[in-house]
């Protein structure tokens, strides 16, 4: 493994990614050992292993992988890891990312189609529209080609035929988007069964993007409250 910096992450780190595998199950927005999770670690990453149960997932056993795709330690990293490097790679924003099968999003994923504006909150993973990738065999690089594609100028996007992808500054930002992408998708399925959802137009959407740049962000600790 090329990156020795990732030999001194914290355990710390290894925990926060074994409880973000935790959390997802929890939320219902993943079953079994079918998502994987990462964080950014010094010039590599740390990953969920293949194919270990959450619950009886034990620091040691996260892989530390570097940026050419080498890993160390005796475990084998999640399969989808190829889709995790990438991410890393061409978006330097990223400091986690969270892949899920939630239920709506694998469920739209199936039908192949783009989430549109149809709510506001579309606009979280960065655009007008959550869009859908084309489909190609888990753990391929096609598949993570076509992730990346997805992905342009957004944070999120479903896969298609497979489920859906999420990243973010830290793992409780990756982790609140995967569970708002599933929440839009099941609001967007629900919508769908009554009619034909109105769509907000580019000029809103531009709006509200210009809003969430500053959307939850407090004035500095030392400021002081009245009263």
């Amino acid at each position: 493994m090329g990156g020795q910096a990732m030999q001194t992450d914290a355990p710390k780190m290894r925990q926060e990614v074994i409880d973000t595998c935790l959390k997802v199950n929890a939320l219902g927005i993943n079953q079994g050992t079918s998502g994987n999770v990462s964080v950014r670690s010094g010039e590599g990453f740390l990953i969920s292993p293949s194919g270990v149960a959450y619950e009886a997932m034990t620091p040691d056993q996260v892989v530390a992988m570097d940026m050419q795709g080498g890993h160390g330690g005796g475990w084998r990293p999640s399969s989808e890891w190829r889709m995790h490097l990438d991410i890393y790679r061409t978006r330097a924003e990223a400091g986690a990312v969270v892949h899920v099968h939630s239920p709506y999003a694998t469920a739209l994923s199936c039908l192949r189609r783009d989430v549109p504006a149809f709510h506001y909150m579309i606009a979280a993973a960065g655009g007008d529209s959550l869009r859908c990738s084309d489909y190609a065999t888990f753990g391929t690089q096609a598949l993570s080609d076509a992730m990346l594609a997805a992905l342009q100028d957004r944070s999120a996007c479903l896969l298609g035929t497979h489920g859906q992808i999420a990243f973010g500054p830290t793992l409780d930002k990756a982790l609140w988007l995967a569970v708002e992408v599933e929440a839009l998708c099941r609001q967007y399925a629900i919508a769908c069964q009554a009619g034909e959802p109105v769509l907000l137009d580019e000029a809103e959407i531009d709006e509200v993007l210009e809003r969430f740049a500053s959307y939850g962000k407090q004035p500095e600790a030392s400021a002081q409250s009245d009263g």
